[in-house]
C-alpha cells in the first residue's frame, strides 16, 4: 500500500496518509469546488488502509477553515476511522487542532467529537 500525499492549495488542504506509520494528516483550508471529488481519494485510500495490519492510527486534523460540503466529507472520513477503530486489535485517535482564539474551529471539533464513538483529543495551539 502506498503513501498518499496531496499538496495543499489556497482552496484545498495538504494531505499525508502514511500506512507505514499509521499517521494521517489534513492541514490547511478546505473550500474545494467539489468537496466530494476532492475527498473521494482519501475515502478510497482509507477503505484499502482498513484492510492493512496497522495496530494504531493517529489522525491529525489542523484546519484553518472549511466549508459546509467539506464538513460532510470530513465526517465521512471520521466514520471510516471509527469503523477501523472497531476492528479487533486496532485503535484510532483523532487529534483536532484549533487556534486559541478560534471559537468556530473549537466548536466544529466538539460537534464531531459528540457524533463519533472514537478517542478524540482537542488540542489548542497558539
Amino acid at each position: 500500500m502506498n503513501k498518499l500525499e496531496i499538496k495543499g492549495t489556497p482552496k484545498t488542504p495538504s494531505i499525508v496518509l502514511d500506512p507505514t506509520t499509521g499517521k494521517l494528516e489534513i492541514k490547511g483550508r478546505s473550500i474545494p469546488e467539489n468537496a466530494i471529488d476532492f475527498f473521494k481519494t482519501i475515502v478510497d485510500w482509507l477503505d484499502e488502509y482498513s484492510q492493512e495490519n496497522v495496530e494504531h492510527t493517529e489522525a491529525n486534523i489542523q484546519l484553518e477553515y472549511f466549508n459546509t460540503s467539506s464538513s460532510k466529507c470530513i465526517l465521512d472520513i471520521f466514520k471510516k476511522l471509527e469503523s477501523i477503530n472497531k476492528q479487533e486489535g486496532k485503535s484510532v485517535v483523532i487529534n483536532w487542532y484549533y487556534e486559541q482564539d478560534d471559537e468556530d474551529m473549537l466548536e466544529a471539533g466538539e460537534d464531531y467529537q459528540s457524533i463519533l464513538k472514537i478517542p478524540f483529543k482537542m488540542i489548542e495551539i497558539e
